[in-house]
């Protein structure tokens, strides 16, 4: 059976304030100029479908590197895996947007040499250098999949929205599902950023109290509206199936699933526009094979393995090569998957990324990530 994704943010745990400053992030040893005979061995974090058997056994085959995982089912597990014990007991991680900041400012993970990964020319340019893996112009990681955080719909229920008032609206009450997850926080600050601007939002990851609390109290309005706050992906699709809600914030997965399924179900990018997520291999400041490592970021970038995981999780690829080749495996996959969008549409979206103290503006005035699950806890009550 498939896997699917699970909520990246454990709200039971207890996330640690992030206040370093781009300038304290850890430099580590010098870049790698070459990529050197394998170690025989790759220990990966990585989200469940991501190192499946038909991208990973040709990897193994190919490279010597025998490739060894171990799931973790949020990003607090992911970060907590790869900084526990001094970490280096991992290699790699493939991190979301809300856990590859803290791991960058931790020093857990290195920074990386660009011009080691050949099929990076072929990334569309949101992907080369996005704020989630990239601080001071330097690369911590390689942009891998990534997917829109969608409004979506029951056609034969409702009438086709345009914007995400829609999931605000009394009118709805007992209709919708959104994630649970403290960084859907962000999708109410993208919305008040167009239609409150007084706010002053430029960043619905860069929130001052103030902004924080407008958020938080848009979200608490939008509670009782709730059907259900889903943390898997199966959650929502039984509840389109059954009938059980006909409005939510989703995923192309979810979306892809409801048609295979016959299930009367459309898709909107708002006027508002969307946030997303998006994975990032990274490599340990302290891996024992970085040369295998090495060897997987090459490998995993190429158009045909980015199609295959494409095809297989139900995301997006980063490789703009890739879309052809995922057609040939699911015939219209590369059209569902937004894959050959224009330029634009991926610079439009606003992924996922840690929310730290400093935001860039010198006053270390925007809310971290303990701040927003905080939040979160007090939304759901």
């Amino acid at each position: 059976m498939k896997r699917i994704r699970f909520v990246h943010v454990a709200l039971a745990a207890l996330v640690t304030a992030l206040a370093v400053p781009a300038a304290g992030v850890s430099k580590g040893s010098a870049l790698p100029t070459s990529v050197g005979a394998g170690e025989g061995k790759l220990t990966l974090v990585a989200w469940e479908g991501y190192t499946e058997k038909q991208w990973v056994t040709p990897f193994e085959k190919q490279t010597g590197c025998k490739v060894s995982a171990k799931y973790a089912g949020s990003s607090n597990d992911m970060f907590n895996l790869m900084t526990s014990g001094g970490g280096g007991q991992y290699d790699m991680v493939s991190a979301s947007g809300d856990a590859s900041l803290r791991l960058i400012f931790s020093g857990a993970v290195a920074e990386t040499n660009m011009a080691l990964i050949p099929s990076y020319k072929d990334f569309y340019k949101a992907f080369q250098s996005p704020a989630s893996n990239t601080v001071g112009g330097k690369h911590y990681g390689v942009s891998v999949q990534f997917g829109p955080n969608l409004l979506l719909y029951n056609t034969a229920k409702e009438k086709k929205p345009t914007s995400w008032a829609t999931l605000y609206d009394p009118k709805n009450k007992g209709k919708i599902t959104i994630p649970d997850n403290p960084i859907q926080i962000a999708d109410a600050a993208l919305y008040l950023s167009k239609t409150k601007p007084s706010l002053g939002i430029t960043d619905p990851y860069e929130l001052t109290k103030a902004q924080l609390a407008a958020a938080v109290a848009l979200l608490k309005q939008q509670r009782p509206l709730v059907k259900k706050y889903w943390g898997l992906a199966s959650d929502q699709i039984d509840l389109f199936k059954n009938g059980g809600s006909t409005l939510g914030a989703s995923w192309p997965y979810q979306y892809s699933q409801l048609l295979a399924a016959k299930a009367k179900v459309g898709t909107v990018i708002p006027k508002e526009g969307v946030t997303g997520w998006l994975d990032t291999w990274m490599l340990s400041s302290k891996a024992k094979h970085p040369n295998c490592a090495y060897k997987w970021m090459q490998y995993i970038t190429t158009a045909k393995a980015q199609a295959q995981q494409a095809t297989y999780y139900g995301e997006t690829p980063v490789n703009k090569k890739a879309c052809r080749i995922m057609n040939t495996i699911t015939k219209g996959s590369c059209e569902q998957y937004f894959a050959n969008a224009p330029e634009s549409y991926y610079r439009s979206i606003k992924f996922w990324k840690t929310p730290i103290a400093d935001c860039g503006n010198g006053k270390k005035n925007c809310t971290d990530l303990k701040a927003w699950t905080t939040a979160w806890q007090q939304v759901k009550g």
